[in-house]
Parts: C-alpha cells; structure tokens; sequence
C-alpha cells in the first residue's frame, strides 16, 4: 500500500476529500448527515481549525479547512472519521437501517485491521490539495457547492442542504458555521 503523503505545516488552507467504505452511499439518511456535520463543528474546536466550506454528497465529503499552525491534516481528519463512524454505528444499531441487500448497517462492512475484526464506515484514507491563494481557496468552495448540481442531483445549489452554500447566502442557522476566507 503506497502511502499518501500531506505536506502539512505550509501554512496554507486545505480542500479534503474522503470516501465512504467502497463509495457506498452511506450518506443519505439526515439523521448520518448531521451526526458528520455536527463532529465537524467538534473537531473545529477541538483542533481550532477553520471550516470554509463543505459538500455532504451521498458516498462522500468535501471539506475546505485551515488547520491551526502545528496540526497534522491526517489527525485532524482521522479523529473527524473514528468520531462520526463510531456515532453513526451507534444510531445504526439503535434504527437497525437496512441496505438493499438486506444487509443491517451496523454490521455491514467488518473487515480485519490491526488483527482485529472492525466495522467501518470510511475508506481509510483522505485526498488533499493545498490552495496556495485566496482565489483558490474560493474556487474549491464553489467546487464543493456546486457538486450536487454537477451530479444532478438538483438544479440549483441552493437546494442541497448539506453544504455550506446556504451559510454564505446568509443563513446562518446552517450547521456548522464557516469561518471568513482571509
């Protein structure tokens, strides 16, 4: 397995992407959705990074984040994924959702790491891109919102609620709260 390397400590804003196990589509109920958005919101604080933007797309995220001077991207992402999919599992195995092959949630996807049997929820690695400017910045956030109107999933990015577009026309109710592109 060749590994991925993160050029952390470059100062510099960050456009991450992560996968759910095999990309399947383990995002759709609202209920998974917040339980992701509100670990961001906890992992903002916990490592006082800065959100600019994101995109929940049914087998994915999309993040636009600043990490604090002497975090490492590969952390800060890591503790995001062990937090939601440990929270997700939890619900799943309250609900019991069932995928279509009849299969529950909760036990979906054991596989052997470390020598022990897991559940998971995530892929375990994420993609990074460094954005060297502001206008980089701003342009992977419009990437990020106008994701769900690429794969047609609406018509108009407005109406994809699971993405920091309604926050920057102005509500800011949307969870979490992004932080001003400096």
């Amino acid at each position: 397995m060749t590994k991925l390397r993160h050029y952390d400590h470059l100062g510099t804003a960050r456009f991450v992407t992560f996968s759910c196990y095999h990309r399947y589509p383990l995002l759709r109920e609202e209920a998974t959705i917040r339980i992701l958005l509100e670990d961001v919101r906890r992992i903002r604080e916990e490592y006082q990074i800065k959100i600019y933007g994101y995109v929940v797309m049914p087998e994915h995220v999309h993040l636009v984040l600043h990490p604090a001077d002497g975090i490492r991207l590969g952390a800060v992402i890591g503790r995001l994924k062990g937090l939601s999919s440990l929270q997700i599992q939890s619900s799943c195995a309250k609900s019991r959702p069932v995928l279509s092959t009849g299969t529950s949630l909760s036990a979906a996807f054991p596989v052997v790491r470390d020598g022990r049997v897991k559940n998971v929820f995530w892929q375990r690695r994420c993609y990074d891109h460094n954005c060297r400017t502001p206008e980089s910045v701003i342009e992977k956030i419009e990437y990020c919102h106008n994701n769900p109107v690429k794969r047609g999933l609406v018509s108009d990015p407005a109406q994809w609620p699971w993405s920091s577009f309604n926050w920057y026309q102005g509500m800011n109710s949307v969870p979490p709260e992004m932080d001003v592109v400096e």
